[in-house]
């Protein structure tokens, strides 16, 4: 489905992404993690065409991404950032139904598709007629994900989208959102520095650091044969608090 070959980015003489291989299977959930700063959101921008690759190639189902088609090729990538990233002087249903109306669908159309999206989320339907800032964070990651659906995309991109949530809302949106994915069977690539959150949404687990691909696997693969000491380094830092209030509530 997705393949980098040899991708690389700079900003001046910062190496953002290092020469980078990776082969992400279609209709499995993929998720970058690292410290911050490793690279992965640029790895994540760079597949959906937001910055140019200085050097390398990307290829989506077979076919290369280039200046030229990157338009087309974006309708078949939804994308979410944390906090939704939504437009605050339109509507709920302008945010969902943007491209589609810049795509010219009839508003039959749209109306099934909003509807069904809707369902899809748990948004109550009265809720489209609301602005983002009337709207709660959780309720704000639903209508980005409905957005980043609308067009029916084979590419789903998420950047961090539960980040910025409160723990029971994040919760909340962690079971839901893993059942969609598996309802959807689509391809999805996900950004997240939490690697219990990225073991459980994950197939593939993609550990960077500074630039660099340092391991991918499951997670028992990366837990039972870390390829260097940072990766057994970063599953034990976070593997501790869970330790730790283990312990005070036995």
């Amino acid at each position: 489905m997705l393949e980098l070959i040899d991708v690389a980015k700079h900003y001046g003489t910062t190496p953002a992404l290092s020469p980078a291989r990776l082969t992400i299977a279609g209709g499995r959930t993929t998720v970058l993690i690292g410290p911050s700063g490793c690279g992965k959101s640029t790895l994540l921008r760079l597949i959906a065409g937001l910055v140019e690759a200085d050097q390398g190639t990307i290829r989506v189902d077979g076919e290369v991404l280039t200046p030229v088609n990157i338009n087309n090729m974006r309708h078949r990538m939804g994308y979410v950032i944390q906090e939704g990233g939504l437009f605050p002087h339109l509507t709920v249903q302008r945010n969902v139904d943007l491209m589609a109306r810049y795509l010219g669908w009839s508003a039959t159309r749209i109306e099934a598709r909003t509807a069904e999206l809707a369902e899809l989320v748990q948004l109550q339907p009265s809720l489209l007629r609301r602005f983002p800032a009337e709207l709660s964070g959780g309720q704000r990651q639903r209508v980005s994900l409905m957005r980043a659906l609308m067009l029916d995309p084979e590419l789903l991109l998420l950047d961090e989208p539960l980040g910025a949530l409160d723990p029971i809302i994040r919760y909340e949106l962690q079971q839901e959102l893993r059942a969609i994915f598996a309802r959807l069977t689509k391809t999805v690539v996900m950004v997240t520095h939490d690697i219990a959150e990225a073991a459980f949404f994950g197939h593939t687990l993609v550990l960077m650091r500074d630039g660099r691909i340092i391991q991918q696997g499951s997670v028992r693969d990366l837990a039972r044969s870390p390829a260097e000491p940072f990766v057994e380094q970063f599953i034990n830092a976070q593997r501790e608090p869970a330790r730790q209030l283990g312990e005070a509530l036995s």
